[in-house]
C-alpha cells in the first residue's frame, strides 16, 4: 500500500509535463521551443531560406516553484527501495511457504495417489513432469515436515512393485532401505572445505526450487513490478504502470480480473471463432464487394483498404469488428448498385454474426463468470459464518438457545481440536494407539473423513433429554 502511494503521487507530478521541441541544425541543438512556439515556425516545404533542420522532441516538466523535479526524483529512489523491500519480504517470508506447499503436494500424491508409481502424470502437465525430477534428489522433501515420506511410500508399494524399482524412482540408497543399519552407523566428519561445500549442493533439487519459484504467480508480479520501478529512472512514465497494483491490493478488482481468466479456454475459444467468421466475410469482400472499400473523396487518389488480403482482413477486424453496426457503416453505400441486394445480405449477416452473436457471446463470458465468482464468496462467507465446519448444522438450529452457535463451534466442534488431534495421531508411534486412535488413523491414511460428526453433534443426541 506505500508503495501504491507513492506511485500516485509519482504520477500525479508526471501531469505536470509537456512537450517542447527544438530545431537541430547541422548537428547543433537549438534552444527548446514550447509547443506553440513549434507550431508557428515554417517548414522545409514553405521555401524559406531560415527553414529549421529536424525538430527533436523533448518532454518537460513545466512548473513555477521548481519544487517537483527534486520530489519526483526523491519519489523515485523511494518507490525502487520499497519495491525491492518487497520482493526480498515475499522471497524470505513466503517463497519458504510455497516450496512447503509443492512439497506437501507431491509427497501426498506420492504416498496416497501412487503418482510416478500406480500412475503417471499426462504429457500435458507440466506441472506433473517438471516434479519429477525432484523426487529422486536427497534433499527431498526438506521443507515439508514428513521427512519420512520415501520410507512410507517404500513401505505401501515396495513389496508389490520391488523395493529396488522404488528405491531408485525416490533415489533412495542401502543405508536409507536399512534405517536400522544406517542409524547405528556413525555419522561422518563434516568437511568444511570449498570443495566439499559445492558437491554437497544438491543441483536437481535447486533447479526444482527455482523452476518453482519462478512460476509462482505473486513471485512474477513482484518481480515486474520491481523492473518497472527500475525502468522508471531512465523515463518516468513507467511509474504509471504500477497504478495497476490497485487492482492486487483489493479483493473486489482481484474478482473482476478474475473474471476475465475464468472462462479463459472458452473466451479464446470465441475469440478464435470471430477471427475466423471475419476472415470469411473478408474472402466474399475480397472477391465480389472489393469496389465499395476503396473510397475517394473530392477526386483524391482512392483509399485502397480492400486491393490485398492482408490490409482486407485487417481492415474488417480493426474498424467492422468496432462499427457499432458492422462494416457496412464503413464501406460505400450500395444504393442503386447492381450488387445492392448481394450488399444488403452482406451487411446485415455480419452484423448478426459478429456484432450480435459472437461480440455478446465474449461478453456474457465475462459477465456470467464475474457473477459465478461473486455468488462462490458470497456462498462460502455465508457458509463459514452461518454453519459449522465439523458438522455442518447451520446456526437456526443452535440459537434457539442464547450463544448456542458461538458455543457450539468454540467448545464442542471446534476445529483446532480437531488439527490438534490429527497432529498428536501423526507424531505418536502406531503402535501406542488406542482402539479410537488406530480407526481414526486408519480412515486419515485412507484420505476417508467419515469419522467427522457431518449432521450429527451432542445436541442432537441428546435432544430428548434436554427437551
Amino acid at each position: 500500500m506505500l508503495a501504491l502511494f507513492v506511485a500516485f503521487a509519482i504520477n500525479f507530478i508526471l501531469l505536470f509535463y509537456k512537450v517542447s521541441t527544438s530545431s537541430v541544425v547541422e548537428g547543433k541543438e537549438l534552444p527548446p521551443r514550447s509547443a506553440s512556439e513549434s507550431a508557428r515556425v515554417s517548414s522545409p516545404d514553405d521555401g524559406g531560406d531560415d527553414a529549421p533542420g529536424v525538430l527533436a522532441v523533448h518532454y518537460v516538466l513545466e512548473e513555477s516553484s521548481g519544487y517537483m523535479e527534486p520530489t519526483l526524483r526523491i519519489l523515485a529512489v523511494l518507490h525502487t527501495v520499497i519495491s525491492f523491500f518487497c520482493i526480498i519480504g515475499y522471497y524470505c517470508l513466503k517463497v519458504p511457504l510455497v516450496i512447503f506447499k509443492r512439497e506437501k503436494e507431491v509427497a501426498r500424491k506420492l504416498e496416497f495417489d501412487g503418482l510416478y508409481i500406480t500412475e503417471q502424470p499426462s504429457e500435458d502437465d507440466i506441472k506433473g513432469q517438471w516434479d519429477r525430477l525432484v523426487i529422486n534428489t536427497q534433499s527431498f522433501p526438506n521443507n515439508y515436515w514428513d521427512k519420512f515420506v520415501k520410507r512410507k511410500v517404500m513401505d505401501k508399494y515396495g513389496e508389490f512393485y520391488g523395493r529396488d524399482r522404488i528405491s531408485e524412482l525416490l533415489g533412495m540408497d542401502k543405508a536409507a532401505l536399512d534405517f536400522s543399519d544406517a542409524r547405528e552407523k556413525k555419522k561422518p566428519k563434516k568437511d568444511s572445505s570449498l570443495a566439499a561445500v559445492l558437491n554437497s549442493i544438491d543441483v536437481k533439487y535447486q533447479m526444482w526450487k527455482l523452476g518453482v519459484v519462478f512460476t509462482d504467480n505473486s513471485f512474477l508480479y513482484l518481480a515486474w513490478y520491481m523492473t518497472m520501478s527500475v525502468l522508471g529512472h531512465y523515463n518516468n512514465f513507467f511509474f504509471a504502470a504500477h497504478l495497476l497494483d490497485i487492482a492486487m491490493g483489493f479483493k473486489t478488482l482481484r474478482t473482476i480480473l478474475s473474471s476475465v481468466t475464468h472462462n479463459g479456454k472458452q473466451l479464446v475459444l470465441t475469440v478464435g471463432l470471430l477471427a475466423v467468421v471475419v476472415y470469411l466475410y473478408t474472402v466474399v469482400a475480397f472477391n465480389f464487394f472489393r469496389k465499395f472499400y476503396n473510397k475517394s473523396e473530392d477526386g483524391d487518389t482512392p483509399d485502397m483498404k480492400c486491393d490485398d488480403m492482408l490490409t482486407c482482413y485487417m481492415f474488417h477486424m480493426y474498424v467492422g469488428v468496432r462499427a457499432g453496426g458492422g462494416i457496412g457503416d464503413e464501406i460505400e453505400d450500395p444504393a442503386g448498385d447492381e450488387y445492392e441486394i448481394y450488399r444488403i445480405i452482406f451487411d446485415i449477416t455480419f452484423f448478426f454474426f459478429v456484432i450480435v452473436i459472437l461480440l455478446a457471446i465474449i461478453q456474457g463470458l465475462i459477465i456470467d463468470a464475474f457473477g459465478e465468482l461473486r455468488d462462490q464468496q458470497e456462498q462460502v462467507k455465508e457458509d463459514m459464518e452461518t454453519k459449522c465446519f465439523i458438522c455442518g448444522i447451520g446456526n437456526d438450529y443452535f440459537d434457539t438457545v442464547p450463544h448456542g452457535f458461538e458455543t457450539h463451534t468454540l467448545q464442542e466442534h471446534n476445529l483446532a481440536n480437531y488439527l490438534f488431534f490429527l497432529m498428536y495421531l501423526i507424531n505418536k508411534d502406531e503402535t501406542e494407539h488406542t482402539g479410537q486412535e488406530s480407526y481414526v488413523w486408519k480412515m486419515y491414511q485412507e484420505r476417508c473423513w467419515e469419522f467427522f460428526p457431518a449432521g450429527d453433534c451432542f445436541r442432537k443426541q441428546y435432544e430428548d433429554q434436554l427437551n
